[in-house]
């Protein structure tokens, strides 16, 4: 039996290789892939949208918050694969009970890289992590970030307005990776007033969760004039898999995009 500590420090125990997985995260989902895993995957969520082949053809558990648990109990599988922000607590203790469940837990690349190393342990895909966590390594030490902290607001709800702070992923890539300068002193994803908001140099607009369109930029201009705003690709801010290995490259070209250097 192997034993394994997870990102939550939950001790997880595997009687062997897992050969039946479920994955709970989107971004996770994908890495299962990347890594070569693909007979070996029998679940996804109803979010897990790449590779698109998988969304067509893999069976589907339910979303991140409300797991299916009858639906992954007749998947029978031999480990379950999480994210604290992403799936319940409720929903995790019930899935211990089927399988056992490993916990990723995500603030920053560091974290990103131990995820993937662990999962490529487990799932006896050694090499391949090693050598995904390098590549988005170097391809990260080769981004040009701002030099100058230009102020950013990132928004990824409306109705009522929702921000990204400190203390996630998505705000270390903002502010640690790009050098914007965060304008949200919170944590986590505060409900904003943007009558209370102080004009930033930056407004992002994630596709994600809220699809952030055109006509929210046109309206957004009429509140903040002088700020540059942007439609952004959630995914390349907050997706922790492997798709970290492109995300550098369309940073550059949005940092690009907005003159600021």
């Amino acid at each position: 039996m192997a034993r394994f500590v997870d990102q939550m420090r939950r001790t997880v125990l595997l009687d062997n290789t897992p050969q039946r997985i479920v994955s709970l995260v989107p971004s996770q989902t994908e890495l299962l892939y990347d890594l070569g895993l693909g007979d070996r995957v029998v679940g996804i969520t109803k979010f897990c949208i790449h590779p698109e082949a998988w969304y067509r053809s893999k069976d589907r558990v339910g979303g991140t918050k409300k797991v299916n648990i009858d639906r992954v109990k007749e998947l029978k599988p031999d480990l379950i694969i999480g994210n604290k922000e992403e799936n319940t607590s409720q929903d995790i203790q019930e899935l211990e009970g089927i399988a056992p469940v490993w916990m990723s837990d995500i603030f920053d690349l560091k974290d990103a890289f131990n995820m993937i190393s662990a999962i490529g342990e487990m799932t006896d895909r050694q090499k391949e992590s090693e050598l995904l966590v390098s590549e988005i390594n170097q391809v990260f030490k080769r981004l040009i970030k701002l030099k100058d902290h230009r102020t950013a607001l990132y928004l990824i709800w409306k109705d009522p307005f929702m921000g990204v702070a400190k203390d996630t992923f998505i705000d270390h890539i903002l502010s640690d990776q790009l050098g914007f300068k965060n304008i949200l002193n919170d944590t986590r994803y505060p409900q904003i007033d943007l009558d209370q908001i102080e004009e930033p140099d930056v407004i992002f607009l994630s596709s994600e969760p809220f699809p952030f369109n055109e006509s929210h930029v046109e309206a957004m201009k009429i509140s903040f004039p002088n700020s540059k705003i942007a439609l952004v690709d959630g995914e390349y801010f907050s997706w922790y898999g492997s798709r970290l290995k492109n995300a550098p490259a369309y940073f550059q070209k949005l940092l690009e995009s907005l003159e600021l250097h």
